[in-house]
């Protein structure tokens, strides 16, 4: 068996072992080359590897555990865009109207934005509620994720 480095063929060893490192944040290697390697992402932290492996680990133990938890993240993100796009508009307003008090349409748009704000701030309260309950039932997975992440950096 036989290997090509650059110019050079040499005879290949299949005790043989080749490491690359980089200090690019996110190299990128030809289709060729990342096929036939593995490759290694080091700056991941401990944390954030915990987290990724216990969203695969509860995935795949539990998967309707994990769609809840995904669709509630989803939910709380569309939920600060709508109160974000509600203080934009109130903000607007405030700008625009030279007599609010007196302004009929901007007032009926203040008293629109403070119920949708009161009707946000409720769900975020109920989310913050089903997400813990979410977290305690992934805690039970937790240990797992800890032990892969110690492992995969004493490799």
């Amino acid at each position: 068996m036989t290997i090509k480095i650059g110019d050079t063929i040499i005879e290949y060893d299949k005790n043989f072992r080749f490491f690359l490192t980089t200090k690019l944040r996110n190299p990128h290697y030809l289709p060729e080359v990342s096929t036939k390697v593995t490759l290694l992402n080091f700056m991941i932290t401990y944390e954030g590897l915990t987290d990724q492996l216990l969203a695969i680990v509860v995935a795949k133990e539990n998967p309707e555990l994990e769609i809840k938890k995904e669709e509630l993240v989803l939910e709380n993100a569309r939920t600060k865009n709508k109160l974000a796009e509600t203080e934009n508009s109130i903000l607007t307003v405030l700008k625009d109207s030279k007599d609010i008090l007196g302004d009929a349409s901007a007032i009926e748009i203040l008293g629109a934005a403070s119920v949708l704000t009161i009707e946000i701030e409720k769900k975020q309260e109920i989310s913050k509620v089903v997400e813990a309950e979410i977290d305690e039932q992934r805690l039970g997975y937790k240990p797992i994720a800890l032990r892969t992440a110690g492992l995969f950096f004493c490799i």
